[in-house]
């Protein structure tokens, strides 16, 4: 499971710059005004081979004049106890505040490696207001410009050098863990008591009552694996902040961890936005997906027609991945619970199909050579040869072109879906690389 490291600091000091200059995105809106972000920014970070995630928290203090110690105190205590490393984001600019320190107080007291990162420093002179953060008492300030991009690199290693080694989880690593993701009041602890027969998760109509992911076996009806049931990932925060902030937290863990996710949709609401942040979310993670159509006994029209429409509804907004089973059920009434059960462990064992290299060539190469890359620039790409890779996490196949930098990204997918007509890989993400012949 990948590490996680949390932004924390004041209003208006970068955190949300420095996230998007990390992550290498513009997902963050990164404005003047203290107080911007106010939804949770998670992405992941790649580099010298090492991968984490990051977590921008801006939504803690909202810029009003009237901030309060303790619920600073009450938001990092929070980050302290979910990361495994904190990125402390001061400004050279505005010097140490009365709020630096007390949240630098809080950080001394935790067992997590905190790196206090001077962010502003755009030039030369600026590096030497970067001494006075010594006072914080939290080792060497990291001179950094979010903005410009100087420092970060240096910034990084030391990430990597101190994030700790993941051991194994408390799960058996052998067994797959099938994840239920959604938004909250989706039905996901009804789905959970309603496959192991008991009420074991509180259900409520009350959005927001599972508040930890927690882990159950399943190994009934020749099945065995573990079910995950996590807090509902929101967009607006309904219940309170620290809270919400520490469950979305660990429903991203669940995520990461997870095998396969079943992603939860409230037929009386249909697809929303939020759905689409959770499928972008598990296909950033490179998870398998089944998704689950949950309180069909609540829907009227049940005709071939009406299903028929909502499944281009939802493939249509998830494009360009298309193929991944879509189950209409219903918890309260255990319709069609089973096959949920049995289409997430067919998926899953698509995620470790195989295809022998002599049979792939067989089926692929004549496809290529009659609908072959496009030319450009008067260049003729010729692909010779294809094999799958062994072991890895997501299905990977390497075809081997004389020119692969002009293979565009159309013509993969092209691949992929021909891949796809021939052999089952429903549900599961696949990766295409040109590699050089």
């Amino acid at each position: 499971m990948p590490n996680l490291v949390a932004i924390v600091g004041r209003p208006n000091v970068g955190k949300s710059t420095l996230f998007n200059r990390l992550t290498g995105t513009r997902h963050a809106i990164v404005s003047d005004e203290a107080g911007t972000t106010r939804d949770r920014q998670y992405g992941k970070v790649e580099w010298c081979q090492k991968e984490f995630s990051i977590v921008d928290t801006g939504g803690w203090v909202v810029g009003s004049d009237d901030i309060f110690e303790n619920e600073i105190r009450k938001q990092v205590n929070i980050a302290t106890e979910e990361s495994d490393l904190i990125l402390f984001l001061v400004d050279v600019q505005g010097g140490v505040t009365d709020l630096d320190m007390a949240v630098a107080q809080i950080l001394r007291r935790s067992k997590v490696p905190v790196i206090v990162c001077a962010n502003k420093t755009d030039n030369n002179e600026d590096r030497y207001g970067a001494a006075e953060f010594y006072t914080l008492g939290l080792g060497d300030p990291f001179c950094v410009s979010a903005a410009t991009g100087s420092g970060t690199g240096d910034l990084l290693d030391k990430i990597c050098e101190l994030l700790p080694v993941k051991s194994g989880d408390e799960t058996e690593d052998n067994i797959p863990r099938f994840a239920i993701v959604g938004r909250p009041n989706a039905g996901k602890s009804s789905l959970i008591n309603a496959f192991i027969g008991e009420d074991r998760h509180i259900v409520t109509d009350v959005a927001g009552t599972t508040r930890d992911s927690i882990y159950t076996r399943y190994d009934k009806f020749g099945f065995d694996f573990y079910l995950v049931d996590t807090a509902g990932i929101r967009k607006k925060n309904k219940v309170t902040e620290d809270l919400e902030f520490y469950s979305v937290m660990r429903s991203i863990r669940a995520i990461e961890n997870s095998d396969v996710c079943l992603l939860m949709i409230d037929a009386t609401r249909g697809i929303e936005a939020q759905d689409m942040n959770i499928f972008q979310l598990i296909q950033r993670n490179g998870k398998s997906l089944v998704v689950v159509v949950n309180k069909w006994d609540l829907v009227e029209e049940k005709t071939t027609k009406s299903i028929a429409c909502f499944e281009t509804a939802i493939r249509e907004r998830m494009a360009p991945f298309t193929d991944f089973p879509i189950i209409f059920a219903s918890a309260l009434t255990k319709q069609r619970i089973f096959k949920v059960l049995e289409t997430a462990k067919e998926v899953y064992l698509n995620r470790k199909r195989h295809v022998a290299t002599g049979r792939l060539n067989e089926e692929m190469l004549p496809l290529i050579e009659a609908y072959p890359p496009p030319s450009i620039k008067g260049k003729y790409i010729k692909i010779k040869y294809c094999s799958q890779i062994r072991d890895t996490q997501v299905p990977t196949f390497v075809f081997y072109a004389n020119l692969p930098q002009y293979v565009k990204e159309p013509y993969k997918r092209f691949l992929e879906n021909k891949i796809r007509e021939r052999w089952n890989f429903s549900g599961c993400p696949m990766n295409i690389f040109i590699r050089q012949k």
